[in-house]
């Protein structure tokens, strides 16, 4: 390229998050009154408008709120997720309800904001603020794999921020991690923030995990299970996801422990159970980390959850063993049993923000990860039913460049190609690489009577994970989706069990959530959605497949159809240097591997 451009390096990506981190924006002040104590274990359905401060937000979106009879001030009514209704314009009746005879449910997953986008791509989205704006929040655990201390708590109501108990999760064991050094620099700025190190007995592994739990006053808790990491550049101009569940309640009465075999897939009994499992693996002989939470998790009813945790912890777990939790792919697996798929031919795409070394051969990536996610219900069809065809969504150097922080976005999302071991793995990679953007101008022609239904999200570069079957090769129906943190490696979801001993080794921590129609109602069907979270089109809710059944959402991260990479396109690497300016003129010398 004759066109020179600015060098970008790594620390002006650092510095740029650094800079924006110190800088906390303003908010409406207003009067609160202090919260209530003890009211009731149900709470009324008036808490269910709590106050919201519109910190930072355009004046279009600062729209009057109501008043609230629990809090002086401005506020705003929430749904059942503790999220602004704002966020949600289309409002269904109760238990998925149309207007009409149609049972229709909202995506269970939602899509953040885009500072940089118009409007009308950022409908139905969330913001962080969104989620921990709310005045009634008392205590708060972070998990996650990055962290800025003080952009966490810029996101908290201005009036509670210094009371709210923050309880910081990381994975930066050792001493003298500069990672480490760095947060307990951030963090001795306030009182009400503690750390917690999450010990990593894997050398490879890291707390790649990303979820919120929250306590409010009003005693209910929630668990929100998204894709960012706690950091300004994460929540800007990428492309995120996170589920939440509702507002949990107190139980009304001690729960009896329920037997192993009765606990039901994508109960919020099972979820309870393996969330709770999940914690307990925080604790070690020297530290009960998260023995706080779930002790205070032991006392919330989780019956309003629909979906099943998918998780994976460091160390070795015997995929043969009654435990009622199991990690890694042999999770996936467990779940997956009790998920009915359709009998024809379909597809399985993975879109991820980092493929890390799987080995020359694809036997690990066939046999374990491929033959896991491949599992359904129907094992009566094991023999007839068509195997799936599979697709890794992830982008090129072009769409890194177009993308709306350009290359700066490409520090995030990593895989190699360079050692002759990496150079083996693309090759039986190539085949099933499709673009992020299906509008890339060396990939593979889409034909030009194809329909593309836009997601609004192509300029916005992939930090979410998504792992979706598709009911048919038409892409019109979907078998079951799944949020997580876990990209494409043996780290996050385990190696090959091993023959002799039935198990197998995870290196990091992970979480996700797995969801399908049949939670939400009998004979449901689940549809793509996209630039809303709610079917809304005679297309989505009966061409899907309906019949005018129950149709469940399902908010898509990308454009569809999905475009093949072309015959000369190799994926983004960070590590690598491009001499080609991005659209704001920058380089990228490459060497970024945070």
């Amino acid at each position: 390229m004759g066109k020179k451009g600015k060098r970008l390096v790594s620390s002006d990506v650092d510095e740029e998050a650094r800079s924006s981190r110190r800088s906390t924006p303003t908010s409406l002040t207003r009067p609160i009154s202090p919260p209530l104590k003890k009211r009731r274990l149900t709470p009324p359905a008036e808490l269910q408008e709590v106050p919201d401060v519109l910190e930072g937000l355009p004046d279009e979106e600062a729209a009057e709120p109501e008043e609230s009879s629990r809090v002086k001030g401005k506020s705003v009514a929430r749904d059942e997720t503790g999220v602004p209704e704002e966020s949600h314009p289309q409002k269904l009746s109760e238990a998925g309800q149309s207007s009409s005879s149609q049972r229709i449910f909202k995506s269970p997953f939602r899509l953040t904001r885009i500072q940089d986008l118009p409007d009308e791509l950022n409908k139905d989205t969330i913001t962080l603020k969104d989620m921990l704006g709310d005045p009634l929040i008392s205590e708060c655990w972070e998990f996650n794999y990055l962290h800025d201390i003080d952009f966490l708590m810029s996101q908290f109501d201005e009036d509670v921020r210094s009371l709210v108990k923050v309880n910081v999760v990381h994975g930066f064991w050792k001493k003298e991690d500069p990672h480490r050094l760095d947060l307990q620099t951030q963090a001795s700025q306030y009182q009400n923030v503690s750390l917690h190190a999450a010990y990593l007995s894997e050398i490879f592994g890291t707390h790649h995990s990303k979820m919120l739990i929250l306590l409010r006053h009003d005693e209910t808790a929630q668990v929100i299970i998204h894709t960012a990491n706690m950091i300004v550049r994460d929540w800007r101009n990428m492309t995120q996801a996170a589920w939440l569940s509702p507002r949990l309640p107190l139980l009304k009465a001690p729960q009896q422990p329920v037997p192993d075999q009765d606990l039901k897939v994508g109960s919020g009994q099972k979820f309870k159970v393996d969330l709770l499992n999940y914690l307990r693996s925080y604790s070690s002989h020297r530290q009960q980390t998260c023995k706080p939470i779930i002790d205070q998790l032991m006392k919330y009813d989780f019956s309003a959850i629909r979906g099943s945790l998918i998780s994976s912890v460091p160390g070795r777990h015997n995929v043969n063993d009654d435990s009622p939790t199991k990690f890694g792919w042999a999770a996936l697996r467990q779940a997956l049993k009790a998920v009915p798929i359709h009998p024809g031919k379909s597809d399985i795409v993975i879109q991820i923000s980092s493929i890390a070394t799987l080995g020359p051969t694809d036997n690990w990536l066939k046999n374990t990860l491929f033959a896991a996610l491949a599992t359904g219900r129907d094992e009566t069809y094991k023999l007839q039913r068509p195997k799936p065809d599979f697709k890794v969504v992830f982008p090129t150097p072009d769409e890194i460049r177009r993308s709306l922080d350009g290359y700066a976005s490409g520090g995030s999302i990593h895989t190699k190609i360079q050692s002759a071991q990496q150079a083996k793995q693309l090759q039986y990679l190539k085949p099933i690489l499709y673009h992020w953007a299906n509008d890339a101008p060396d990939g593979a022609k889409l034909g030009d009577d194809v329909v593309v239904k836009e997601a609004g999200r192509k300029r916005a570069a992939p930090h979410v994970k998504t792992y979706i079957r598709y009911g048919n090769k038409s892409e019109r129906t979907i078998d079951w989706a799944l949020i997580t943190s876990a990209n494409l490696s043996k780290q996050a979801w385990g190696e090959a069990v091993n023959s002799k001993s039935g198990e197998m080794r995870i290196s990091s921590y992970e979480i996700g959530v797995l969801v399908w129609p049949g939670l939400f109602a009998e004979d449901a069907v689940m549809a793509a959605t996209f630039l809303t979270d709610t079917p809304t089109t005679s297309e989505d809710t009966e061409g899907s497949g309906g019949g005018g059944g129950p149709v469940v959402g399902l908010r898509m991260p990308y454009n569809l159809p999905l475009q093949h990479y072309g015959p000369r396109e190799e994926p983004w690497v960070a590590t690598a240097s491009y001499a080609e300016p991005d659209w704001m003129g920058q380089i990228w010398p490459g060497g970024n591997d945070e």
